[in-house]
């Protein structure tokens, strides 16, 4: 099974350091929609995970999750892409849970889920805990300049053997070409 696992904010629609609390606020950013499209023709199941911590905040509900999710899911449809499924960390910053990013919690259900090995799996985030949580479980951290992504270089700690795209769409059509 090819499969490519994404990040969510920062990655496929803009992030907000007010956390995406409505589907109104969830906005792709330009080229992420084709890129996943470009993806899923290339054979590849796309799945999402994510931290939102606005649940556990109580800043959304889940029913308003749901709804960004099923936004996301019609316009990534839409540009003729799937997204196979969507992993997320509900919990707050300060809880000790096992699947907030940078733990490799999400990773790990993923793998279990699709009875996958996620050795050398492209993980693409913007962030550094992304590429912590992806490293953890054996999977090829990337990292986008999009979101966070110019924060994360410059801030320093991402390993330097993990690459950084401009954004979703270059690092898809890396990952495509590789598989060629």
């Amino acid at each position: 099974m090819k499969l490519v696992i994404l990040d969510r904010d920062g990655v496929i629609n803009y992030d907000s350091d007010q956390f995406i609390k409505s589907p109104q606020e969830w906005n792709p950013i330009p080229g992420s929609l084709e890129a996943i499209a470009s993806l899923t023709q290339a054979g590849f199941r796309v799945v999402v995970a994510s931290n939102q911590s606005g649940v556990g905040r109580g800043l959304f509900d889940m029913a308003t999750l749901n709804a960004i999710h099923a936004k996301m899911h019609k316009l990534v449809a839409q540009a003729g892409g799937r997204i196979d499924a969507v992993f997320f960390c509900p919990h707050a910053a300060d809880s000790s849970c096992a699947c907030r990013k940078p733990n490799p919690g999400l990773f790990q259900e993923i793998g279990q889920r699709l009875h996958v090995d996620l050795r050398g799996v492209p993980a693409i985030g913007d962030a550094l805990r992304d590429a912590q949580a992806a490293l953890a479980v054996g999977a090829k951290a990337m990292l986008v300049k999009t979101g966070k992504g110019l924060r994360t270089i410059e801030g320093g700690g991402l390993p330097e053997y993990v690459p950084v795209f401009e954004d979703l769409r270059e690092a898809a059509n890396v990952i495509i070409s590789e598989t060629d």
